[in-house]
């Protein structure tokens, strides 16, 4: 019994080898989501820029559109930005912005100077949202349909390689479910 008692270490750190060398091989970017397939949680969540307005996920378009959570203190937010305002003027689809975890006053000013790609957009102040949907930090998406399902989360800044090779063909698919559904 002694010398079994000896390999224990043994064990233990050939257990944890194995599940670090697994871990070598995932991608960041690539995170399960628990709410895929599954419709875009309630909110209600003022408007950035008109506080006195309040929009919930009925509000929402029925059509395949973006959720992209961001925030002034994202520097990957700040790498990504021209990409979605170049998206936004290709008008390919509803590009909704949640500002997550940030200053209000800041927010309006960057979407100022820099520019507005979204939709609208949306104030998440506390990360209610980004809670409810398991959002590990800014920047991330979510691909929803148009029944209001989410289809799809990805993790990180969006560029011309992450659009072509990932989000685009996607949500070209997730339109054509849309129209033979007779959806817009």
């Amino acid at each position: 019994m002694k010398k079994f008692v000896l390999f224990i270490p043994l064990v233990i750190f050939l257990g944890m080898g194995a599940f670090l060398y697994k871990g070598l091989f995932l991608n960041p970017k690539v995170l399960d989501s628990a709410l895929e397939g599954k419709p875009v949680p309630a909110f209600q969540l003022e408007r950035l820029e008109v506080p006195s307005e309040v929009l919930t996920e009925k509000d929402l378009p029925a059509k395949v559109s973006m959720l992209n959570f961001w925030a002034t203190w994202c520097p990957a937010c700040k790498y990504e930005h021209p990409y979605l305002l170049m998206l936004s003027k290709r008008n390919l689809l509803p590009i909704y912005g949640i500002n997550y975890r940030d200053e209000r006053a800041l927010a309006i000013k960057e979407l100022t100077t820099l520019g507005d790609p979204y939709t609208a957009n949306l104030f998440d102040k506390d990360g209610r949202l980004g809670l409810d949907l398991g959002v590990y930090g800014a920047p991330e998406t979510f691909i929803v349909d148009h029944n209001g399902i989410i289809r799809y989360r990805y993790a990180g800044p969006i560029d011309q390689t992450v659009w072509t090779q990932t989000l685009y063909p996607m949500i070209q698919q997730l339109q054509a479910e849309a129209k033979v559904d007779g959806a817009s």
